[in-house]
């Protein structure tokens, strides 16, 4: 574990990893920028319970106070959840001066990672990566969460790159990177809300068990960062590809119509989507977290027994 002066690992957490036991990372920007409150607390709360009853421990990543946090009290979820979009959404770039600040920050899928990787967590569960924008060719928008993939050792199960995105062009870019990309039981990189993209990712994979000996292998290879395990989202959760399609096309064209950039983006995509979808995007988008959290759950698990 790390001696980070910045660093504060959970207890429950501290004593997993010290024992060698499964630890799942778990992000904060979901709770703080994902989704009302108290949504957004229930979730959070019933994501870790999830990791526990498939027999890990959880640990929300986040900053307090200027403190790193692998892991975090309920109390301190329920505080997250209540302050909302009132606390910075951090990436690599501001996570030294929200630190030196002593401010809060919601971690982003890259600085979960960075986070995670410092606690000497390996497995991380989230909804989506982040990834190439639509009209990044002009824009350069292109999500830090592909640079971390590709410089970080921690393995991400996600349901794809978020459905706003580019994800043809995100996949080019997470192969210059030289990230792995494994569709769990499926050939086709899942679509976030949808499970079919029409793309194809590298390797389908079928087990948790060969998911962490691959993790296994890269690691003892000392092969440089990390792997992307893209689950999809439960046929009975699934958006219609049309439905969610039209309401993304809507939301881009009125983010760029009101000029919307940067790290608003996202947040301001999937809050649109969700009121065009009437809340039914919010509702997929929790289950599919769900889904994720046991399958991260097993691979950690998994890898724990090599």
């Amino acid at each position: 574990m790390s001696n980070n002066p910045f660093l504060d690992i959970y207890p429950e957490v501290a004593e997993a990893l010290r024992a060698g036991k499964p630890v799942v990372a778990l992000e904060s920007t979901i709770i703080s920028h994902g989704m009302p409150y108290p949504q957004n607390v229930e979730t959070a709360l019933n994501v870790e319970k999830i990791i526990r009853e498939s027999g890990a421990v959880p640990a929300t990543i986040a900053i307090i106070g200027g403190r790193l946090k692998a892991g975090l009290s309920p109390e301190e979820i329920e505080y997250f959840g209540k302050k909302g979009r009132e606390i910075a959404k951090v990436s690599r770039r501001d996570i030294a001066a929200i630190c030196a600040r002593g401010e809060d920050g919601a971690t982003t899928v890259t600085t979960t990672m960075m986070i995670a990787h410092m606690a000497g967590i390996q497995f991380f569960a989230t909804g989506g990566i982040g990834g190439v924008h639509r009209g990044a060719e002009k824009t350069m928008d292109i999500s830090a969460d592909l640079e971390e993939l590709g410089n970080i050792p921690v393995t991400v199960v996600c349901a794809g790159a978020k459905a706003i995105l580019d994800l043809g062009l995100t996949l080019e870019y997470l192969e210059t990177r030289g990230v792995p990309v494994i569709g769990f039981g499926t050939e086709e990189l899942p679509a976030f809300y949808s499970r079919h993209s029409g793309l194809q990712v590298d390797y389908r994979m079928d087990s948790a068990k060969e998911i962490a000996a691959a993790f296994h292998a890269q690691q003892a290879m000392g092969l440089k960062g990390g792997m992307l395990v893209t689950n999809p989202i439960p046929e009975e959760y699934a958006m219609d590809d049309a439905v969610i399609n039209q309401a993304i096309d809507q939301a881009v064209a009125e983010s760029v119509a009101q000029g919307i950039k940067g790290k608003e983006i996202t947040p301001f995509l999937l809050a649109r989507v969700a009121e065009l979808t009437g809340g039914d995007s919010l509702d997929s988008n929790i289950q599919l977290v769900y889904n994720n959290a046991r399958l991260a759950s097993e691979i950690a698990k998994e890898y724990a027994k090599i």
